[in-house]
């Protein structure tokens, strides 16, 4: 009976997990696995106009891309945005989950929608928002820097103010998201541990590094985790907001893998793009994972 039941219960799980699984075959495991194989062909318009044009190259692409200081030079933007966009976006996010979490704000319903709000909007119609705001002589963001006696900054036109002010609009965009994540893990920590320490004479920071964060520290490297993903795909933001310019300085990796495959018809070299793209996020959450370990946080 045992065994029948077992049986049973594992026929049941495959049924109600099939639908989900055969999704994750069809759009993402063929289509990666085809990327793979088509990185180490020269997939091009010709090949795309008639399949007997398409050749065998092997490792040709990712040897001419290791040789294109274009493909360097937006790897690096996009360490950039991971390195100092990671921690910016978890610390907003931390910070605006704790004021909401926070017992003595008003209105809590409503800071967190006005909060969350920019993560769910329109990311081209923000991003051409943002353009005007920073425009260097009509832009909102100039006149209140004219209003402290700042001389206007060229955001979008300067190869060293476009990219911070990309960052600052990712971070404003995609801070809620993770908002709703740390709120969800703070209203998982006992009350009564924070009690206790306010007892024994703890003040607010030390409640925070000695409760709050040990206690939500799997959250913490979650949100670490998908926000790396995240500032690795970025696209659409340089797309709108600089076209890439000035001089190269916003070109992301992914950003680069669109011109490949799909301004030069280069697919091949674009398809060899996303999987060093997918090898370099994946090493970074190794490595992630590997610190979260050795500091307790799984």
């Amino acid at each position: 009976m045992n065994a029948e039941r077992r049986a049973e219960e594992a026929r049941a799980g495959w049924a109600m997990t099939g639908p989900a699984l055969a999704a994750i075959l069809i759009f993402f495991l063929i289509p990666a696995l085809a990327s793979l194989l088509l990185s180490f062909t020269d997939f091009d318009i010709y090949a795309l106009g008639d399949i007997a044009n398409l050749r065998f190259v092997g490792l040709e692409n990712y040897a001419r891309l290791v040789e294109n200081p274009l493909f360097w030079n937006a790897m690096g933007n996009s360490l950039l945005f991971v390195a100092i966009g990671t921690p910016l976006v978890a610390l907003l996010s931390l910070c605006a989950a704790i004021l909401v979490h926070s017992r003595w704000l008003s209105w809590r319903p409503v800071w967190r929608v006005a909060l969350f709000a920019p993560y769910v909007t329109t990311l081209v119609a923000t991003a051409v928002v943002w353009r005007y705001l920073l425009h260097t002589r009509y832009g909102l963001v100039n006149y209140l820097l004219s209003l402290a006696g700042a001389g206007p900054i060229d955001w979008l036109g300067s190869p060293t103010a476009s990219l911070p002010a990309i960052l600052i609009f990712v971070a404003w965009k995609t801070f809620g998201y993770n908002m709703i994540i740390f709120l969800a893990a703070l209203q998982t920590v006992p009350r009564e541990l924070d009690e206790a320490a306010r007892i024994d004479g703890a003040g607010w920071l030390m409640r925070l590094r000695h409760v709050t964060l040990p206690a939500i520290a799997p959250t913490l490297l979650l949100v670490s985790v998908l926000t790396v993903a995240a500032m690795f795909q970025l696209f659409a933001e340089p797309y709108v907001m600089t076209e890439g310019g000035p001089a190269q300085s916003t070109v992301t990796i992914l950003y680069f893998m669109y011109e490949e495959g799909f301004k030069w018809w280069n697919l091949g070299s674009g398809a060899a793009v996303a999987v060093l793209l997918f090898l370099c996020i994946l090493a970074v959450t190794l490595v992630q994972l590997r610190f979260a370990r050795r500091a307790g946080a799984i």
